[in-house]
């Protein structure tokens, strides 16, 4: 039977450390800290994206397309032996996620530009579909994306608020999974992001602790600032 795909609203909002400290203090009385992290919750990211030679992904994101499809590769802290493949889609301002296993050598032919042997090598669906976007539409590493996180969860309601904190990018695609590439900041000193995600209703109290910072919605995206910043780089 086929599933029906469920799409999340994603709030995101640009905000400083101090704000982050005093939204964080009030959601430790109400949510759980997320399983990824230690005893205070946070654990670091890194992600690879990939785009086509046209540039599409980055394009629809300043373009401000509704419609669009990412593909990326992440790991959390420093277990790049756990590497998982990530196609994230949005439609009409909510998102929807599919992921699943991705060896570090399947990663490597892939960057090789070897995308059809492990298209027949492996039965997971969505690297079958992957690999084909690479051979058809010349998929390639465009962006590591680096950064840490604080998140809350509320499993009942399936709710996530993410607090990140020092995004930086890189271009050193070939040290992605032993994590020692140079980085640049994408932000100025002082600036975060912190996500809301959820399903279709915020509850008033969660809302209440987001928005009573008169916080501005944003449609900040870390890819697309991300390759903004490689290019003032020169990179």
């Amino acid at each position: 039977m086929r599933k029906i795909k469920v799409y999340r609203n994603e709030w995101k909002y640009c905000c400083s450390l101090n704000e982050l400290q005093i939204i964080g203090s009030r959601l430790d009385a109400v949510m759980d800290k997320d399983e990824y992290g230690g005893a205070d919750g946070r654990y670091r990211i890194r992600s690879l994206y990939f785009d086509d030679y046209t540039n599409a992904c980055a394009r629809a994101n300043d373009l401000g397309l509704s419609e669009r499809v990412k593909y990326r590769v992440r790991y959390y802290n420093d277990r790049s032996d756990r590497l998982r493949l990530e196609r994230k889609e949005k439609s009409e301002g909510r998102c929807h996620k599919t992921s699943c296993p991705i060896t570090a050598e399947e990663l490597a032919l892939i960057m090789a530009g070897r995308a059809g042997e492990v298209f027949w090598r492996t039965d997971e669906p969505l690297l079958q579909m992957f690999c084909v976007r690479c051979m058809t539409g010349l998929l390639a590493p465009a962006a590591v994306i680096d950064f840490e996180r604080r998140a809350y969860v509320e499993k009942i309601t399936n709710i996530r608020i993410t607090m990140d904190q020092n995004i930086s990018v890189s271009d050193d695609f070939g040290r992605f999974t032993d994590g020692g590439y140079l980085c640049y900041p994408i932000q100025e000193a002082g600036e975060h992001v912190l996500e809301v995600k959820f399903d279709h209703i915020l509850p008033s109290y969660i809302k209440h602790i987001v928005t009573d910072h008169h916080l501005i919605q944003s449609s900040f995206s870390k890819y697309a600032l991300g390759r903004k910043t490689l290019q003032r780089m020169g990179r």
